[in-house]
């Protein structure tokens, strides 16, 4: 059975998978982050690549020692022109040396269509990799929406994008001061969770992208104010769903699309992905297919040589 090699190194995760007969197995692991910091700087986050790639790989042809008949790699953060980012030189570089030397092609792919890829597998729905739809990425690097209209060839125009923070920056943001370990976004989902607050916040978009960094800002003033942690996490993550509802009364109303698929980290939030099923149903990835993750990209690569899936 054919194999298919896929690399994804973003700023948060090492990654690696292989999908064989529409299947994918993969391995992953998160990046290193010093306690009291929010992110990391990409030189560190590429050193943490080189270190991690190796093991990772070797464990995988553990899973799974089968021919490999071509490999894909995540090499920008977008299929936009410009679109670059260094932790995606680690992967390209142990991309492009194994195919060479395995004599087989190479397919590079952005670290967003590699999100999407995934959480179509995840959600058992590879059909509408030739139909049009409309995604949704939210994650700490990226807050867009985008129209679908052929993943393959990156045929996939901006509908709206952030024109500060990211939903995934805000969280991990906004835990670093509730004194949360990063990346944030489980634990703050958990302290959320004990919060009796609903709270309906006015998102203001500029030229079609929501505006986040005040969600930081009211955050720190609960905070200052004496507000329950519990509420403070509450208010953040309505801020964030709000913010998405607003990103999707927009999409709709600009392609006149239905057919909505949600991606990135964030959209596995127990509070924020309930709510956008209520508000518009939409496909969601389980997961392992949400976040980060070299998945999306074997299965690009395999869509690419063809490989038929289902």
């Amino acid at each position: 059975m054919r194999g298919y090699l896929g690399i994804d190194t973003s700023n948060y995760t090492t990654s690696c998978a292989i999908c064989r007969a529409g299947k994918v197995v993969q391995q992953k692991r998160l990046l290193p982050v010093p306690q009291g910091q929010v992110g990391l700087r990409q030189s560190d986050a590429v050193f943490s690549h080189v270190k991690a790639l190796g093991e990772l790989m070797e464990q995988l042809r553990r899973d799974d020692n089968g021919p490999i008949d071509a490999i894909g790699v995540s090499c920008r953060p977008r299929d936009l022109e410009g679109s670059y980012m260094p932790c995606f030189c680690a992967g390209e570089m142990a991309a492009r040396t194994a195919a060479a030397a395995m004599g087989v092609p190479l397919y590079r792919f952005s670290h967003q269509a590699g999100h999407i890829a995934a959480a179509l597998y995840g959600a058992g729905r590879i059909d509408l990799v030739n139909r049009s739809f409309v995604a949704f990425h939210l994650s700490g690097g990226t807050t867009e929406s985008v129209w679908v209209r052929s993943l393959l060839s990156a045929d996939m125009p901006l509908l709206s994008g952030s024109s500060d923070l990211n939903a995934g920056q805000v969280i991990d943001r906004v835990g670093h001061l509730l004194g949360l370990p990063f990346p944030a976004g489980p634990s703050l989902d958990a302290l959320a969770q004990n919060s009796q607050q609903r709270y309906r916040v006015r998102i203001k978009f500029h030229e079609g992208g929501p505006c986040l960094s005040g969600v930081e800002n009211q955050c720190a003033a609960m905070l200052q104010k004496g507000a329950p942690h519990a509420d403070i996490a509450r208010y953040a993550l309505d801020a964030i769903l709000s913010a998405l509802i607003g990103m999707i009364d927009r999409a709709r109303e600009a392609t006149h699309c239905d057919t909505m698929l949600f991606a990135g980290g964030v959209m596995s939030n127990s509070i924020i992905r309930p709510e956008i099923e209520r508000y518009c149903g939409g496909i969601f990835a389980p997961r392992d297919y949400s976040c980060d993750n070299a998945a999306g990209i074997a299965v690009l690569t395999a869509l690419q040589r063809e490989e038929p899936f289902g």
